[in-house]
């Protein structure tokens, strides 16, 4: 008996363990994803009653708001988000950026120009159950796959929805903590609003100057504030219904919502505008489901989220159907004079609670369209060891705060901050809308007219809102317009650039034939060492290296092709990592490898990684050396076989690794081919560079194994001996022209904004953490 006690005992444990887990990432999600969304009652029912909507002030028009309050509330973020759009994770990763990854991946709709087929063999690559047999609409992909522009216009979709994400991120502050300062009006009758806006601004640049120490803690501190808040927004709702209207339950009846259209008409379609910010922050529920579980959002929504929220916007109604001349303020002045002062200190903590989480997944976004090619490269700092995806950009913190203080002093208004800041969600919500009805279609193929039922259902109810906010375009709405319009053209502009320096590099890369004419010296002089040339090619040799060789005819002894892609996923595997690949016959020593990120991968400066690249090749060697239908012969057919190199099992090392702790001594034999003035410079560098002066020594021994054979023996000998002797890092330094026959649009795109945006932003280089005193940098004009 006791040992069956212990086995059930034993098999419960993980059950408890798991719903331990994920009760305590249901309380994380508080203070990262439900910020935004909590703090919609402070300023809805006054941006509803702040137009036309205040010749309607009676009891009946605030049943009519309130029972278009609840229904929006339940059918977006409860059934549309919670249920429905949160199922489409890409491998626990949600935005608008992950569905399109979904669909590059399972329709191939991407644009980003370096993919192989090795890529569609990363573990992460299709979702669990996909089978391209049992596809339901095969007509449907086949269009999209074949016309390019299809592909450019959903390119131009994700875009949009990136920019207007940027514009969250500098309209959700301004409104937020506006709409929460706004509350000493009501107790400190004689403050004026200028002074309003200058607490405001005072709290805004406050906070976008703590960004540089991360949100690694965000979770634990900022919870317990939401969490508060939703208690007091639901206690207060709860205690108006009670002390005002009870029977304010009867306006969730639609009746009110045909009666108020009715009674309204046209003014009552324009103050959709103002309720459509009840749902404001339903799109960060999926965007920042990378650091929880949809299962533990969903839980946190369930349970307090939508009960209390549903409560307050009861309670104000409840408390405006008998004090409808208090609009302007209503959320402040339904409170209780007892908890005034309490409620309005937690209210500015969730306001900025709220900004924080919005500026947070502006950091996210960036970072995605960079890694798809779509935003000019800039400085990301990963500020967590422990959580994954935590990231600071100090350029674009800065920026947005200009953009925010800039918005909080012109408008000072938070009824017009709303009117921009409805058109941006809604845009976003839009646009998620329209790639789940492919993703129905294409990822969990389903029947079309699932699709159709979906975009249909939601696309109508996000599209009066939307044509609703837009009659507000002169009345603030411009502003995430405007925004919108120069975030794309930066990424558009930097996405066509880079694409046609690709397509030169394509098209003039050197012949595989024209290499082995040389012979195994390449007709130059070869040096002791290991030259790096960066390369985004994944396959043949690059200009760069021709270039280089004319003016210069000398090079390495081992050569390596580097590739440093992004491929659309979220996240690659240390495992899958690396391609190593060999170009040309052995006697050449010439690699090529090939390193894979996914969009939220952080390319760190990793210490190690000039030794992790010589044991890939090392085992690449040994691999290739074990594999029996390899001719020892070079066949040019071949040419770009790779090989996947797993880097964390350290089973059938073909090197030994010995730690030389940062002697000096140790350090000095490592440098033995280098002159005493280089070894002097490299010194002083590394002095200056804490960088630098960080990196792993290590010194690689090959094992006397007698069973090896000679040419794999000499070989790897050849590698230690090359690493030994020091690492140099080749890359192209090109400058972009149109050509003289282009038209106007292409000349300015490339001569003056692409031109533009690379002298303005960081250097490939120190994007890729490249010590510059490896560095070798080959000009090269590119005429595309």
């Amino acid at each position: 008996m006791d040992a069956e006690a212990g086995a059930a005992a034993a098999q419960q444990l993980p059950w408890r363990q798991h719903y331990r887990n994920l009760l305590l990432l249901a309380y994380q999600s508080f203070g990262v994803v439900y910020g935004d969304l909590s703090t919609s009652p402070l300023y809805v029912y006054k941006s509803t009653f702040s137009g036309r909507l205040r010749q309607y002030q009676d009891e009946q028009t605030v049943y009519g708001v309130l029972s278009l309050i609840f229904w929006t509330f339940t059918l977006v973020p409860l059934l549309k988000y919670v249920i429905i759009v949160l199922s489409a994770d890409d491998n626990g990763e949600g935005g608008p950026f992950a569905l399109y990854s979904l669909l590059c991946r399972h329709a191939k709709l991407s644009l980003i120009p370096n993919q192989q087929a090795a890529d569609e063999e990363l573990s992460t690559y299709y979702r669990d159950g996909f089978a391209a047999q049992h596809e339901s609409s095969p007509w449907l992909r086949r269009f999209l796959e074949k016309h390019k522009i299809v592909k450019t216009g959903l390119l131009v979709v994700v875009l949009c929805a990136a920019s207007m994400v940027i514009g969250d991120g500098v309209l959700t502050p301004a409104i937020s903590v506006l709409s929460s300062m706004s509350g000493l009006q009501v107790r400190a009758t004689g403050l004026q609003e200028r002074s309003v806006v200058l607490l405001s601004c005072i709290v805004l640049v406050g906070l976008f100057s703590l960004q540089h120490r991360g949100t690694q803690k965000v979770a634990f501190m900022f919870a317990p504030i939401v969490i508060i808040w939703l208690f007091c927004i639901g206690g207060i709702g709860l205690y108006n219904i009670v002390h005002w209207n009870p029977n304010i339950y009867q306006a969730i009846s639609p009746y009110y919502i045909v009666k108020f259209f009715r009674t309204t008409g046209t003014d009552g379609w324009i103050a959709l505008g103002g309720i459509l910010l009840s749902m404001t922050g339903s799109e960060a529920m999926f965007a920042d489901l990378g650091h929880f579980t949809s299962a533990s959002v969903r839980l946190a929504f369930i349970t307090i989220i939508y009960p209390c929220l549903i409560l307050q916007y009861m309670g104000q109604a409840a408390f405006l159907s008998k004090n409808m001349f208090h609009t302007r303020t209503s959320f402040y002045d339904s409170i209780p004079g007892p908890v005034f002062w309490p409620v309005f200190v937690v209210a500015t903590l969730a306001a900025v609670v709220g900004s924080q989480a919005v500026i947070s997944a502006t950091f996210s976004i960036v970072k995605q369209c960079h890694a798809l090619g779509c935003f000019p490269r800039v400085k990301i700092v990963h500020t967590s060891r422990w959580i994954h995806g935590q990231i600071y950009i100090p350029e674009i913190n800065w920026i947005l705060m200009v953009l925010c203080v800039a918005v909080t002093v012109a408008f000072g208004d938070t009824t017009l901050i709303g009117n921009a800041y409805g058109i941006a969600c809604m845009t976003v919500m839009l646009v998620t809308t329209f790639l789940m009805s492919f993703i129905i279609i294409f990822v969990w193929q389903k029947n079309i007219i699932f699709a159709l039922l979906f975009l249909l259902f939601f696309g109508s109810i996000e599209t009066v809102y939307l044509s609703s906010s837009l009659m507000k375009v002169h009345q603030g709405g411009w502003v995430p317009l405007v925004l919108a319009f120069i975030f794309m053209s930066v990424m558009f502009v930097w996405h066509y650039g880079t694409k046609k320096k690709y397509q030169f590099d394509l098209q003039n890369k050197v012949s595989m034939r024209s290499i082995l004419s040389l012979g195994p010296n390449l007709g130059i002089v070869r040096v002791p060492g290991i030259g790096l040339i960066y390369t985004e090619l994944v396959t043949g040799v690059p200009a760069i290296f021709t270039h280089f060789v004319t003016n210069l005819p000398a090079f390495h002894e081992v050569l390596v092709f580097l590739c440093v892609k992004s491929v659309p996923v979220p996240y690659v595997q240390p495992d899958e990592r690396y391609l190593v690949g060999r170009i040309g016959p052995k006697a050449y020593r010439m690699y090529r490898c090939i390193v894979r990120y996914g969009y939220k991968d952080v390319q760190r400066d990793d210490e190690n990684f000039e030794n992790m690249l010589v044991m890939s090749i090392a085992r690449f060697i040994m691999m290739e050396a074990e594999d029996v239908s390899s001719s020892a012969s070079y066949d040019i057919a071949n040419e770009g076989r790779m090989a996947v190199i797993r880097t964390t099992d350290d089973a059938g090392t073909p090197l030994g690794m010995r730690d030389l702790g940062g002697l000096a001594e140790s350090i000095s034999t490592t440098r033995s081919s280098k002159s005493e003035s280089l070894r002097s410079l490299q010194s002083s560098y590394e002095q200056e560079s804490p960088s630098a002066g960080r990196r792993r020594r290590v010194r690689f021994e090959l094992p006397n194994e007698d069973a090896m054979d000679q040419q794999v023996k000499d070989e790897l000998l050849a590698l230690v001996e090359a690493k030994h002797a020091g690492a140099a890092y080749i890359m192209g330094h090109s400058y972009i022209k149109a050509r003289r026959s282009s038209n106007f649009v292409k000349k300015f795109a490339i001569d003056v904004a692409y031109s533009f945006l690379r002298k303005n932003c960081r250097g490939p280089s120190v994007s890729l953490h490249i010590p510059h005193i490896s560095l070798i940098e080959v000009g090269m004009i590119y005429y595309v």
